[in-house]
């Protein structure tokens, strides 16, 4: 090792060389660890964002959330299924949705929406899921050791214990009604009509109340809009009585309970301003969805929307006349044509719904 060194030194670029060489010699490679061996850091995370250093015209102003806290391997296999891809396209072949094709393989998580198993079950990570803007937690029955995977709601972090009362409440109301069928028979017929309907419904209201009193209101925890307080915060939310969440399920989303009863229609406020009546049987879950800062991202490069599955988007003005309302003519004209539609439906401005559902108490506000 010393006449390794003598003839580096003897060349006049050598002595550095030399050092570096002597010093490394003197170590083993079993002492070396990631800490010395120094690798430039291109991204930053803050914890609810993450850029890159602009090494390339397309970093420059690309922005994600952060996804420091969530699991790097894969989901659970049996919880998944594969995605079979359209391009777009129908049975016949021809493209019945546009800007779409190619992308990067995906399998679809099998999200639990209902939340009919009832007891205790921990929260055991939180993932990404390519097929939603929202991250996703697995959880584990604490009894059974059953996995399912549910929307994770804002602040839920993994060892966190939530539930269901959905099943209860489902058994107690059918209790209820077998109760108050068999109550009717045996008592005397009612004075009055008024009467009559307190008599029925006064053992459910009972058993609600009673339900009611022994359910615990924390981020996660699922439970029909009847046992839940006035003034929550809930994402989830079912339309039919004991069925799967369809309202606020994106990143961010929630609402706001307005009112409920122990029987009849309770009244939500989405973020969009709408207030709308929902059976108080529907399914909801306490919190905000998680990932409220997907709505500042920032892909910053076309080649990542094409990672996603989208093609490219043509303007009307660049096709032909039989292409778009807006296409043909001399230079950037749309032939004095409001902006539309390629079917020549109104883009900006027009009435597209026909019906107003009966259950909007108030519409959103519009412009």
């Amino acid at each position: 090792m010393l006449a390794i060194g003598r003839m580096l030194q003897c060349m006049p670029a050598g002595a550095a060389v030399a050092r570096t060489v002597l010093g490394l010699a003197g170590k083993s490679a079993s002492v070396l660890t990631k800490q010395q061996v120094h690798t430039p850091r291109n991204t930053k995370d803050d914890g609810q964002f993450k850029t890159w250093k602009p090494l390339a015209p397309t970093l420059r102003q690309r922005r994600m959330a952060s996804r420091k806290d969530l699991h790097k391997g894969g989901p659970m296999r049996e919880l998944t299924v594969a995605k079979r891809r359209t391009g777009g396209r129908n049975n016949t072949g021809r493209i019945t949705c546009r800007h779409r094709g190619g992308g990067m393989k995906r399998r679809i998580r099998l999200v639990d929406f209902r939340r009919t198993e009832p007891g205790p079950q921990q929260v055991v990570r939180l993932e990404y899921d390519p097929g939603r803007t929202a991250h996703i937690a697995l959880l584990k029955h604490m009894e059974s050791g059953k996995l399912s995977y549910i929307l994770a709601p804002a602040k839920l972090s993994p060892g966190a214990v939530v539930q269901s009362y959905m099943r209860v409440a489902f058994e107690s109301q059918k209790a209820g009604a077998s109760s108050s069928s068999d109550a009717a028979t045996q008592e005397e017929a009612p004075a009055s009509e008024a009467e009559a309907v307190a008599r029925l419904f006064r053992p459910q209201a009972d058993l609600s109340a009673e339900l009611t009193s022994r359910v615990i209101v924390e981020t996660g925890n699922c439970m029909p809009l009847k046992m839940i307080p006035i003034g929550t915060k809930i994402h989830n939310i079912g339309l039919h009585p004991f069925g799967r969440g369809q309202l606020a399920r994106s990143a961010g989303a929630s609402a706001q309970l307005l009112f409920t009863a122990p029987t009849g229609l309770a009244q939500i406020k989405l973020m969009s301003g709408e207030v709308r009546r929902i059976p108080v049987d529907a399914c909801a879950t306490i919190g905000q969805v998680s990932n409220s800062h997907h709505k500042h991202e920032t892909l910053g490069s076309a080649g990542a929307r094409r990672r996603r599955g989208w093609r490219p988007t043509v303007r009307g003005t660049a096709m032909n006349t039989h292409d778009h309302p807006h296409g043909g003519g001399r230079g950037k004209s749309k032939g004095n044509k409001h902006p539309r539609s390629p079917w020549g439906k109104l883009a900006k401005g027009g009435k597209t719904r026909l019906k107003v559902s009966s259950l909007v108490v108030r519409g959103r506000p519009r412009r």
